[in-house]
């Protein structure tokens, strides 16, 4: 059998928190709730969000559903200060 090891701190595979994702996981916190992955190092943490279809954008799941990705942004002004603000930096 092919097991690939998402926390090595825990010996938690790849197709465990699938499973735990199948049964209603949806969260990082969620998994490390149901199998421990991701309490110890952390270093699982990453990969653990992309088993459940969330990258490294924290607004990954706004994107394809029509919702604003930089909410609080909604004037054209604040848009603008936001971008000079970053070319000052």
């Amino acid at each position: 059998m092919d097991r690939v090891y998402v926390c090595n701190c825990f010996g938690v595979t790849e197709a465990q928190v699938k499973k735990h994702a199948e049964d209603g996981a949806s969260t990082p916190r969620q998994i490390a709730s149901a199998c421990k992955a991701g309490t110890d190092c952390g270093s699982c943490v990453r990969r653990i969000q992309a088993l459940l279809g969330r990258g490294a954008c924290p607004r990954h799941e706004l994107s394809g559903q029509g919702q604003p990705v930089l909410s609080g942004l909604e004037t054209a002004e604040a848009l603008e200060e936001v971008v000079a603000l970053e070319e000052a930096a």
